[in-house]
C-alpha cells in the first residue's frame, strides 16, 4: 500500500511537471481555442486508455506500474482521462442515458464551479 502511494506520488509528479511544461511551448491558441490544454487531455486519455489496454490483452503491466501511470502520471496530467474512461465505460456497459447524465453534468458543474468562483472572487 505504501508502495502504491509512492509510485503514483512520483508518476503525479512527473505528471505534473510535464503538465506545466506543456505550458510553455511555443503555440499559440487558434481563435482562443485551448489547443495546449486539448492536446493535453487527448494525450493523457490516450495514455490512460493505452495502459488500460495493454492490461485487458496482455497482462504486460505490473499492478504498480499501473497506478504509476493511471494514478499518477495521467492524474497528474490532466484528470480528463479518468473522465473519459469512465464515460466510455458507461457507454460500453449499455449504460447510454448514464453515460449522457454524466457528461453534461460533469461538464455543467465543472463550468459552473469555476463561473461561481470567478464571480466571488474575481479573474
Amino acid at each position: 500500500m505504501i508502495a502504491d502511494i509512492l509510485f503514483a506520488g512520483l508518476g503525479g509528479f512527473i505528471g505534473s511537471a510535464l503538465r506545466c511544461a506543456a505550458g510553455f511551448l511555443p503555440i499559440k491558441n487558434p481563435a482562443g481555442f485551448p489547443i495546449k490544454t486539448f492536446f493535453v487531455n487527448v494525450a493523457g486519455c490516450f495514455i490512460f486508455a493505452l495502459a488500460a489496454c495493454l492490461v485487458a490483452k496482455r497482462g504486460s503491466i505490473s499492478p504498480r506500474a499501473l497506478v504509476f501511470i493511471r494514478t499518477g502520471f495521467c492524474g497528474g496530467f490532466t484528470t480528463f482521462s479518468a473522465f473519459a474512461a469512465e464515460s466510455a465505460s458507461l457507454f460500453k456497459g449499455g449504460n447510454y442515458a448514464m453515460a449522457a447524465a454524466y457528461i453534461a453534468a460533469s461538464v455543467a458543474a465543472g463550468l459552473l464551479a469555476v463561473f461561481a468562483v470567478e464571480r466571488a472572487f474575481g479573474e
